[in-house]
C-alpha cells in the first residue's frame, strides 16, 4: 500500500511512502489481538481491593450464647461471617493481574491491529509535526486539516516531544505516544493512526 505524505495543513507534499506489506497488510489474527488487549487491560489492574476475613475483623471472641438449648444454630462470636459486622467469606483480597505472553504473538497482535487500520483507509503518515509552544488550539488546528476532529485519534511520534504531548492533553480524543510506546490496544482505540514518517521507520524496524 503507498500513501501520500500529508505536512500539518493537510496537503500533500509530493512524496510517496509504501506501507510494508508484512505489517499493513496481512490477514489480521482476531484472537492474537483479543489476548493483547487482554493483557494490556490486566496489567493496568491495581488488584488492591481487599475485604476483611473473619480473622481479621476487629470484634470480640466472646461466645454470644451457650452451645445448646437457645432454639436455634450454634451462637459463634461477633467476627462470625453470618453475623451483622463479622468477617466477608472469600471475599476479595490483594493479587496480580498480570500474565505473559510471547513477543511474537503480541508482535503478531500489533501488525494485525495495524493492518486492519490500513484496510479502513485510517493511517495517515505527516513529514513532521511540530508546535512552537503546547497550545491545544494548534493541534485541534491540525486535526481538522487531517479531517480527523470528531474522531479518536492516536498520534505515534518518532520520540517525546514535549509541545506536542501537551498540545493534546486537553483533548478527549487524541492520544500522543512515541513507536516505541506503540501498543494494541491504542490502536484498536483509535479510528484513526497517525503517523510521522520517523515514527513510521522506527515501527516498520521493530515489527518488519
Amino acid at each position: 500500500m503507498e500513501l501520500s505524505i500529508l505536512n500539518q495543513a493537510g496537503k500533500e507534499t509530493g512524496k510517496k511512502i509504501a506501507l510494508n506489506d508484512a505489517i499493513f497488510a496481512i490477514e489480521p489474527n482476531d484472537h492474537a489481538i483479543y489476548l493483547d488487549v487482554k493483557q494490556f487491560l490486566a496489567n493496568n489492574r491495581q488488584g488492591t481491593a481487599k475485604a476483611k476475613q473473619r480473622s481479621e475483623n476487629a470484634h470480640s471472641t466472646r461466645k454470644l450464647g451457650r452451645q445448646k438449648g437457645g432454639g436455634g444454630a450454634r451462637p459463634g462470636d461477633m467476627k462470625s461471617p453470618v453475623r451483622v459486622g463479622g468477617g466477608t467469606i472469600f471475599g476479595p483480597v490483594p493479587r496480580d493481574y498480570d500474565f505473559k505472553l510471547n513477543k511474537k504473538l503480541k508482535r503478531l497482535a500489533r501488525r494485525s491491529a495495524l493492518s486492519m487500520r490500513a484496510a479502513q483507509d485510517a493511517i495517515i503518515v505527516l513529514d513532521a509535526l511540530k508546535f512552537e509552544a503546547p497550545k491545544t488550539k494548534d493541534m485541534i488546528e491540525v486535526l481538522g486539516n487531517l479531517k480527523v476532529a470528531d474522531k479518536k485519534v492516536l498520534i505515534v511520534l518518532a520520540e517525546n516531544d514535549y509541545n506536542v504531548l501537551r498540545s493534546a492533553t486537553n483533548l478527549q480524543k487524541a492520544k500522543v505516544m512515541t513507536a516505541g510506546e506503540l501498543n494494541t490496544y491504542s490502536i484498536m482505540n483509535a479510528n484513526a493512526v497517525i503517523f510521522t514518517e520517523g515514527a513510521l521507520a522506527a515501527v516498520e524496524a521493530t515489527l518488519a
